[in-house]
């Protein structure tokens, strides 16, 4: 009796394994028309494109890359004279400059100081048509949606992010991130030191590319805290958290030279030309002009929140974070109500150290810079500012030390900023002095997580 040579249990391995194939060719297509539709890392559904071959508005593709920090803003405190209507039947045009590029976006909308609800009825993004303009470059403008509607309620005292928005976000760009609310709800949570012009307008201009009905500039960024973009040139984030000299004060305004936007650029330099040793990250800026590390100013919540109570959210809530530089301490010297209080500014500084590390987060940090011939310099807080920096440099603050003490006091009178480098007012650098803190630091040290030894 001759054998059954198709089928059965006697079918040769050929035919074994050409359906092997064909199952395997069937569940991967299944599979990646279900990876298509599932949720992306902010839990947005993915829809790469419509029936007619146009890009969607929604999340990006779910292997755009990991997400980063491209731009941050630390919400700093209430508006002042916000408290009653506060921005109702405007539109708010904030621009913001990537650090980083990628191939999806989301924001990060606060409602910290408000004491009610804030509806945002229409929100988009987009690239800027170029610098010093509200205009958005053709074919870039995306409705922004958070949970699949355009429609969003921020609680007071809290914060919404978007879904993922398919837009492709170059590198050093401006974007344009735009809110609208019809209704009163105040004050209005904004960031005061931008150093960067946006704009408001009149009604619901949320859609608009042209930029001719932004009458008002204004020098704040309101409501909008982060921008955040799936990369494939970074593959974390690194926050500068500080205070005046690191938010950019007396800087170039709309130029982005404060000493973050310098290392960000070096960065991405370093990557362009292949350097295998530097890191692929993001930089981040969560300066706040006048932060101390002990202390907040008043109101509930707090104008000015120290550093001690805002590093979960400024820090380690940052998407993918690897590294922080932390450069603090000159207005807790500034304002120390009793001259010996270094132990308390010491311990404060070391607290952050190890809530950096319980997140295996490497921390390189900053000796104080000098700030002779301010009006509130005292012999008595030059000596405090030594102490803390001969702490720091020997190793027993941080895991790692970029001395802007150094690279910015004048060599022949320490106690002061050197001629070139400041802004005129004895403590705050100018465009130069950043320009040296930003090219002080060691893209090196930015690597490891090794917890300091106390």
């Amino acid at each position: 009796m001759s054998r059954v040579r198709d089928g059965g249990a006697d079918a040769s391995p050929t035919k074994h394994r050409a359906l092997l194939a064909a199952i395997v060719t069937l569940i991967v297509t299944i599979s990646a028309a279900i990876y298509a539709g599932t949720a992306t890392g902010n839990g947005a559904r993915t829809r790469t494109a419509l029936p007619d071959g146009r890009p969607a508005y929604g999340a990006a593709p779910a292997s755009a890359g990991t997400w980063v920090g491209a731009w941050y803003a630390a919400p700093s405190e209430a508006e002042p004279g916000t408290a009653v209507t506060g921005l109702a039947n405007r539109s708010v045009r904030n621009v913001l400059h990537a650090s980083v590029g990628g191939t999806g976006a989301r924001v990060t909308l606060s409602n910290l100081y408000g004491s009610a609800p804030l509806t945002v009825t229409h929100a988009t993004v987009a690239l800027a048509a170029g610098p010093g303009t509200a205009a958005a470059r053709e074919g870039t403008l995306r409705p922004l949606t958070f949970a699949g509607s355009p429609r969003v309620t921020v609680p007071a005292g809290g914060q919404v992010t978007s879904d993922s928005a398919a837009l492709a976000v170059p590198r050093g760009a401006d974007v344009l991130v735009t809110t609208y609310s019809p209704t009163t709800a105040g004050p209005v949570t904004y960031h005061r030191v931008a150093r960067q012009t946006s704009y408001l307008a009149a009604g619901d201009r949320a859609g608009d590319t042209s930029g001719l009905a932004y009458t008002v500039r204004t020098p704040f960024w309101r409501y909008v805290t982060a921008l955040d973009v799936q990369s494939h040139e970074a593959r974390g984030t690194v926050v500068a958290l500080g205070d005046s000299i690191t938010d950019g004060f007396a800087s170039t305004m709309d130029a982005n030279r404060r000493w973050p936007d310098v290392f960000a650029a070096r960065l991405r330099a370093a990557a362009q030309a292949g350097d295998p040793d530097a890191p692929r990250y993001s930089v981040v800026n969560a300066g706040i002009s006048g932060n101390r590390v002990l202390t907040s100013r008043g109101g509930r919540p707090a104008d000015n929140p120290s550093a001690l109570s805002r590093f979960s959210r400024d820090v380690l809530g940052r998407p993918n974070v690897k590294a922080v530089v932390i450069a603090l301490g000159v207005n807790d010297v500034l304002n120390s109500p009793r001259l010996a209080d270094r132990d308390k500014l010491l311990a404060g500084l070391r607290t952050l150290v190890a809530q950096a590390h319980a997140r295996g987060i490497k921390v390189v940090g900053s000796t104080i810079t000098p700030f002779g011939g301010y009006v509130r310099y005292t012999d008595a807080r030059e000596e405090m500012r030594q102490q803390v920096n001969a702490e720091i440099r020997a190793g027993r603050v941080y895991d790692a030390v970029v001395d802007f003490d150094k690279v910015l006091r004048d060599p022949y009178d320490p106690r002061r900023l050197r001629a070139e480098y400041d802004s005129g007012d004895h403590v705050h650098p100018d465009d130069d002095g950043y320009a040296r803190m930003g090219s002080a630091l060691d893209p090196a040290d930015l690597k490891g997580s090794v917890p300091v030894r106390l």
